[in-house]
């Protein structure tokens, strides 16, 4: 879809022949990446069950990678599908948020892009 951020041609971390990896532009954590299908689906229902393998293999070698980078103390797998569960963009998409010990994440200012 010509007017979907994630069809365009981001520039991507990681990437496989099905999906691509991205760090989030409003970051509720260090590290805060995406896992994106790159073909244009609405939700997670809608994948393949080979995108959803591809996905399930970047979300791995993302959390290697931030692991190696930001040493976080854990992680949240975060997905919203459909405006009334806050989903932002309308393409499907994993989050991958490192999680830090003491550190409150504020998901609420995300959703809104207002974050602290």
């Amino acid at each position: 879809m010509s007017d979907c951020v994630f069809c365009r041609n981001l520039p991507k971390i990681i990437e496989n022949d099905l999906a691509y990896a991205i760090y989030d532009i409003n970051p509720v954590s260090d590290g805060h990446a995406l896992i994106i299908p790159k073909r244009h689906t609405s939700d997670i229902f809608e994948v393949t069950a080979e995108e959803n393998t591809a996905m399930q293999e970047l979300l791995a070698l993302m959390r290697e990678r931030i692991i190696s980078k930001y040493a976080p103390d854990g992680f949240n797998i975060w997905s919203n599908f459909g405006k009334a569960a806050g989903q932002v963009v309308m393409h499907t998409h994993i989050h991958l948020i490192p999680r830090y010990s003491g550190r409150v994440l504020h998901i609420k200012d995300h959703l809104k892009g207002n974050i602290e």
